[in-house]
């Protein structure tokens, strides 16, 4: 065969990933607060992009008009019906309307694919403490310039320089509160110098590590000196703190109430034996009877096993639903977006129609058209992302109906694939869509992958069930067993296939384990110790004490 060189023509079509397809990409996953950040930046980069106003902005005459898609109208909502209800209107989702020909294909391609005893410990930690001084808002008026003073000189300040922020006292945090009793506790520099360092190793919880030897070595100290000045440490507010683990934690609170005797120090010594629940072997070593084991149980409850939380400083993010299902008026389910959570943005054609008249370097011309590109595909994938979003939740509706009508026992089983085929995208793409979303029901807020689950058989042959609705229907049964009889992971099976549910025991113990609940013989110590503090609670004393002496 003879090798030869020549020339041919080939046509081929190819898509090529664009920074802005990119773009597109990564706003389909993003939640809402990352989706708000990312606008705001681009709203700093862009002149051209600026936020929408309540009205519909006036278009220049002979430039195409970009509006905000009104996702509060009705043809920005989905409905789901018992009597052939329809998904949301999706007659405007063409493809050349948001995206160039072949870049929305792109988006349907797959580019590829302290501790078991601090639970048992049964404590309140909702306790948090703040300051807020009196003389703050004295003192924020006295250093007030003059020129938001009255003439006949008021406090009052004008609206545009009052800053509510101002009259809020700081949090105090734990090192802020152990620091001003440190410098109350020592004089000598030296220790004051430890006590500041020990401090700044304390964690969130009030805990200290338990190796100290490091600490000594990097401050020239002797191991004494470190041991003398944690000691007083750990007298400080709140009680339990700057202690080394739990068992040291609960023998601190012990002390300051004077009930470190040695029945509870012998207590206190063996947390393991309590997480486990075995009464038997603790009264034994405790030497006391049945009666005050149960209250020395008790005091233990009573204390905080994380004393430095009740100083956090952490922040709880609330979350704020992407989507909202409500009752249809004909029996169906309303499906509609959060509007707070779409950022509203529009692209200035007037200001770039007057730019376009002035300027004269290539350069900014240049600069300009690629900032009016920029912003007229950013306000289209927004749109894109948000019909998309509407498109899948309508779906998750439609499949899930009975979830929504009747509760969790009746969730099916349901994958990406499901979806993807029903609204002619790819899993990817669905499988973006609802990472980071949550949509909030009559039944409560979930996130939308809450409602891909995987499917048991079924042991008649019949529907398959979903996995949620199993750990659903077992936690229903570990709940209602009785404490004289209960439920073992093969009996639990064996009540799942009476029902139509074929499961092995291996799955239960799976499902069980991630719900958190203990094992059956665990549970049954739970419950008869339950049961022995009901029963012992009428004939103790509130003021009884035991005839032990304090150590």
């Amino acid at each position: 065969m003879a090798l030869t060189q020549r020339l041919e023509f080939r046509q081929s079509q190819s898509l090529v990933m664009t920074p802005q397809l990119m773009q597109a990409i990564k706003l389909l996953q993003l939640s809402n607060l990352d989706l708000s950040a990312f606008v705001e930046e681009e709203l700093e980069r862009n002149p051209l992009l600026e936020r929408a106003a309540d009205g519909p902005e006036a278009p220049v005459a002979g430039e195409p008009a970009v509006e905000r898609p009104d996702y509060d109208a009705p043809d920005g909502s989905g409905s789901y019906g018992d009597e052939g209800g329809e998904h949301a209107d999706m007659a405007g989702l063409a493809s050349g309307e948001a995206f160039e020909p072949g870049q929305e294909e792109w988006l349907n391609r797959d580019l590829g694919t302290r501790a078991e005893i601090e639970q048992t410990l049964d404590t309140g930690l909702d306790n948090v403490f703040s300051e807020e001084p009196a003389e703050a808002a004295a003192r924020a008026a006295q250093d007030a310039p003059p020129s938001v003073y009255t003439e006949w000189g008021g406090g009052a300040s004008s609206d545009d320089e009052y800053n509510l922020e101002a009259f809020v006292a700081a949090e105090t945090t734990l090192a802020d509160h152990l620091a001003e009793q440190l410098a109350v506790a020592f004089t000598a520099p030296a220790q004051r110098m430890i006590g500041q360092y020990l401090i700044d190793l304390v964690d969130e919880a009030g805990y200290l590590p338990a190796d100290l030897g490091q600490a000594a070595e990097r401050l020239g100290a002797s191991q004494q000196a470190v041991d003398d000045v944690v000691a007083v440490l750990q007298t400080f507010d709140p009680p339990g703190i700057c202690a080394r683990n739990l068992s040291e934690c609960l023998a601190i609170q012990l002390r300051e109430l004077d009930r470190y005797d040695p029945a509870m120090q012998a207590l206190v010594e063996h947390l393991d034996l309590l997480a486990k629940r075995d009464i038997a072997a603790l009264r034994k070593l405790c030497g006391v009877d049945d009666e005050d084991i149960t209250d020395m149980i008790a005091e233990i409850r009573r204390l905080d096993p994380k004393p430095g939380l009740k100083f956090g400083t952490a922040r709880t993010q609330t979350m704020v639903p992407d989507v909202y299902v409500r009752p249809g008026p004909d029996g169906g389910w309303h499906v509609e977006l959060n509007s707070d959570t779409l950022p509203r943005v529009l692209v200035n054609q007037t200001y770039y129609a007057e730019l376009s008249k002035t300027i004269r370097k290539d350069g900014d011309k240049s600069y300009f058209t690629d900032c009016l590109q920029n912003a007229t595909w950013l306000v289209r994938a927004l749109d894109q992302r948000a019909r998309t979003i509407l498109k899948v939740a309508t779906e998750i509706v439609r499949q899930q109906d009975g979830f929504f009508t009747h509760g969790v026992a009746h969730l099916r089983p349901l994958n990406l694939k499901a979806v993807a085929d029903a609204i002619q995208m790819h899993e990817s793409t669905v499988s973006r869509v609802t990472a980071n979303k949550y949509m909030a029901t009559n039944r409560g807020s979930f996130e939308l992958k809450y409602f891909f689950t995987a499917s048991i058989a079924s042991a008649d042959g019949g529907e398959a069930h979903s996995a949620e609705a199993v750990r659903h229907h077992i936690k229903q049964l570990i709940d209602g067993e009785a404490p004289s009889a209960i439920l073992s992971d093969d009996t639990i099976v064996e009540r799942l296939r009476a029902s139509g549910i074929d499961i092995a025991r291996r799955t239960v113990a799976k499902y069980r384990e991630a719900m958190r609940i203990p094992s059956s013989v665990q549970r049954r110590r739970d419950k008869q110790s339950m049961l022995g503090n009901a029963l012992s609670a009428p004939a103790a004393s509130p003021d009884r004490s035991r005839d032990t002496e304090p150590a």
